[in-house]
């Protein structure tokens, strides 16, 4: 397991269903190292700015997070899974990647519970 399998915003791409089942989603950051996909591309401005940009793995590695519009903005949307990409960045934040992995590898998509 790869911390690259978890999304800049703290969605668990490992687990997700589009990922499992072969279906058309890659992942946050997978194929832009051996040029599979262009960064350039991207529409995700979450992925830009952390990845491409800030170089971080997740958004929980930017000393700026509490603050950052770009991503506080993804969090405020309505819906029960934009809390819980939160609530795993937060964890990370916290208690580390490896910790995270541990955890989110039994899950059934791309967030789950921390108990």
């Amino acid at each position: 397991m790869s911390i690259r399998e978890i999304g800049c915003c703290g969605a668990y791409c490992k687990t997700c269903r589009a990922s499992t089942t072969g279906g058309s989603c890659r992942g946050c950051k997978l194929g832009y190292e051996s040029g599979e996909r262009d960064i350039n591309k991207s529409r995700c401005k979450i992925k830009v700015c952390c990845f491409r940009d800030r170089r971080f793995e997740t958004c929980a590695d930017c000393p700026d997070y509490p603050y950052c519009g770009v991503i506080q903005g993804f969090y405020n949307k309505k819906g029960y899974k934009y809390k819980k990409y939160k609530q795993s960045l937060e964890f990370i934040k916290e208690k580390g990647y490896a910790i995270f992995i541990e955890i989110a590898d039994d899950w059934k998509g791309t967030y789950g519970r921390f108990d």
